[in-house]
């Protein structure tokens, strides 16, 4: 606990410091930003500037090949005291503890640890935020946008030539620092208001679409313009995910009064949709909804066999305890508009 409290003061004191040199297009893990920032400023850069490739890039192991070395480097250039530096290097070399034994760590930091992400944040600004300034400025024929959270990074590209060269010289940038992007889960699509028409006419299907933060950004038409718009949906893997999840916890409270399975499915779907309430993902919201619905209305059956739970019985439950789908936030453009005033 003492440790914690600690490293919990230090990250404050360097959030202080490091505040006055984050990067805007940096989002994770900092005082007054959130995910939902982050997702409003790729929706708007893609739809106000002309963008036609996505690259979807994933580092590999970020925080298990985050180099100590260059770490503590990086941030001797802000930081002159030495008790901080000492602090710091103890906390990266803890150590782990597999099957009992101990062992050193020279290479990562933990994702549990208090201030890793400050040290996480840290690393990326001076060898991605950084670098990504200085590219954009210095080698960018025409739009570049990007967004970071965390390691979790999305550029996008007017050019086809520009996002090649970007890739090929980010991988050297990378590992020069002891990192790489993961070959699997890193692509260049097109994608963008001419990239449904571009592949039509190449013979080719629909635009390929890429997830972010728990989110499909596809590219779609408005109804009643025609025009194009980026349009998000929950990742579908992320929603089995959650409904099996609750499959599971719907088990282990089998014999649990109603009242309390419902208290507790009502603050579920409700933070469930705080996260995912975003326009245009209105289907998803529903789908969840009925699949919850649907999952308490046969947990119930099974609970006793004299007495059947009927549907006619089981709605007012549902009217009481789970809450209605309804858009919760604004359109990106609004909220950005409003904390990034021109």
């Amino acid at each position: 606990m003492g440790d914690k409290l600690v490293q919990q003061a230090l990250a404050t004191v360097l959030n202080l410091i490091y505040e006055e040199d984050f990067l805007g297009f940096s989002y994770g893990f900092r005082p007054g930003r959130s995910q939902h920032q982050a997702l409003d400023a790729l929706w708007v850069g893609i739809m106000r500037k002309k963008v036609n490739w996505i690259l979807d890039a994933d580092v590999r192991g970020f925080f298990d090949n985050l180099s100590h070395e260059w770490l503590v480097k990086f941030i001797e250039y802000r930081v002159a005291d030495r008790r901080v530096l000492r602090l710091i290097r103890k906390w990266l070399r803890a150590g782990v503890s597999e099957d009992g034994e101990w062992a050193k760590t020279e290479i990562g930091t933990s994702q549990g640890a208090v201030v890793s992400p400050l040290l996480a944040n840290i690393y990326l600004h001076y060898v991605f935020d950084l670098w990504v300034r200085h590219w954009r400025k210095h080698y960018a024929t025409r739009d570049v946008i990007v967004v970071r959270y965390a390691d979790d990074i999305v550029a996008g590209f007017e050019h086809r030539t520009d996002a090649e060269r970007f890739l090929e010289e980010w991988k050297e940038r990378l590992q020069k620092f002891g990192l790489e992007l993961h070959p699997d889960k890193t692509r260049l699509i097109e994608f963008g208001r001419h990239a449904a028409e571009h592949r039509k006419q190449q013979g080719e299907g629909k635009p390929e679409v890429f997830d972010f933060l728990g989110f499909t950004h596809m590219c779609g038409k408005t109804r009643k313009t025609g025009r194009f718009i980026v349009k998000r949906k929950t990742i579908r893997q992320r929603l089995s995910a959650k409904l099996s999840e609750l499959k599971r916890e719907l088990q282990r409270r089998w014999h649990v009064p109603v009242v309390e399975v419902g208290t507790w499915l009502r603050s579920v779907v409700q933070g469930y949709f705080n996260y995912h309430a975003v326009p245009g993902n209105m289907d998803s919201l529903n789908s969840f909804r009925a699949q919850v619905i649907w999952r308490w209305y046969r947990a119930l059956r099974r609970r006793s066999q004299r007495d059947r739970m009927t549907w006619e019985r089981f709605w007012p439950l549902v009217d009481k305890w789970i809450p209605s789908a309804k858009i919760l936030h604004p359109h990106p453009n609004l909220r950005f508009d409003a904390r990034h005033p021109r």
